[in-house]
């Protein structure tokens, strides 16, 4: 298997997002990647500049970024359709991105939705945020830093400008090859830009110490909260019921969280939260995660929080 270490560059509405098309708020203007064999040596690079289509005036802050004009993008960029051709064909078939982040998998698809463009991408979609697999390897697990940062961090050579697709993606394969992959090699992400269509494909994934769970998607945000696979509380690890030391409850950022005990594993912390496609069917993402005293204290003080200010919203509506 190949690892493709990708990087987008892409625009938006320069008028703001009243103007922007909402079935590609962020058009791709540069594609760039790396492909590494299985012993993470180069095979091959890919870099390919896109021809403005949809946006036809840079952002500001995209112009300052790239240094680039959208002149000389048009004149040195090529059809979206014929890179991402080009470039769906390059990447083979046996392989597994890595990206710097989050976002550019989900705005990948997005383009490629746009000009209808096939891909085929697994179910479920998984891939390797080095980001996240940095933040594992060097510092604890949770803080996220720029891909400018860790260069500097690691003390690497920087041969090449930033935000440019081409060598943030060279910068990003040169990362990964410093990274303790055997440790971290099994806590992939996964993209949720196409969701399980069905039961049978919701996604369960176990790391360890904690579970993922992706759900199918639902008409509505109240469907998906209270369907019962979505609250349910069953050890990720034995697949037994749990006792429910707090059940679920919801917090004003829009968060679900739940208290547990597995009489064989201990205490286990739950949340979830419902999105939204850009389709507008919603799903939820839940997260199961062993924990201890000072964990579940911190889920009660959450719980009282949340029930101190409902009391309050009760008070100052009882008073209008």
């Amino acid at each position: 298997m190949n690892y493709i270490v990708l990087d987008l560059e892409w625009n938006q509405s320069a008028d703001g997002k009243i103007c922007s098309n909402n079935r590609i708020p962020f058009e791709i203007i540069q594609i760039g990647a790396v492909k590494l064999d299985e012993n993470f040596n180069e095979i091959c690079q890919f870099d390919r500049y896109v021809r403005p289509a949809v946006y036809l005036k840079l952002h500001k802050k995209v112009e300052e970024l790239l240094n680039v004009t959208i002149e000389e993008l048009s004149e040195i960029g090529y059809d979206f359709c014929e890179v991402a051709h080009d470039f769906l064909e390059w990447c083979g078939d046996d392989y597994i991105f890595c990206t710097w982040g989050q976002t550019d998998l989900t705005e990948l698809q997005r383009n490629l939705d746009y000009y209808k463009i096939d891909y085929n991408f697994p179910m479920p979609f998984l891939f390797y945020d080095l980001q996240k697999l940095y933040s594992l390897c060097f510092q604890d697990g949770k803080s996220r830093i720029t891909l400018k940062h860790a260069i500097e961090a690691l003390g690497m050579d920087e041969l090449w400008g930033y935000h440019s697709a081409g060598s943030d993606a060279r910068y990003t394969a040169q990362i990964l090859k410093q990274l303790d992959f055997e440790r971290v090699k099994g806590f992939y992400s996964v993209d949720t830009h196409v969701i399980p269509q069905n039961k049978k494909q919701e996604i369960y994934l176990d790391f360890g110490n904690y579970q993922k769970y992706v759900s199918r998607g639902f008409p509505d945000r109240e469907a998906a909260a209270s369907d019962r696979e979505v609250r349910a509380c069953r050890c990720f690890k034995c697949g037994k019921p749990m006792k429910r030391l707090i059940k679920w409850f919801s917090t004003n950022n829009k968060s679900n969280y739940g208290l547990f005990l597995c009489q064989e594993h201990g205490m286990i912390k739950g949340r979830f939260r419902i999105k939204s496609t850009d389709d507008g069917i919603y799903y939820a993402v839940r997260i199961f995660k062993f924990t201890d005293e000072d964990g579940a204290k911190k889920i009660k003080q959450r719980q009282q929080k949340e029930k101190e200010h409902r009391r309050m919203m009760r008070k100052k509506e009882s008073q209008l």
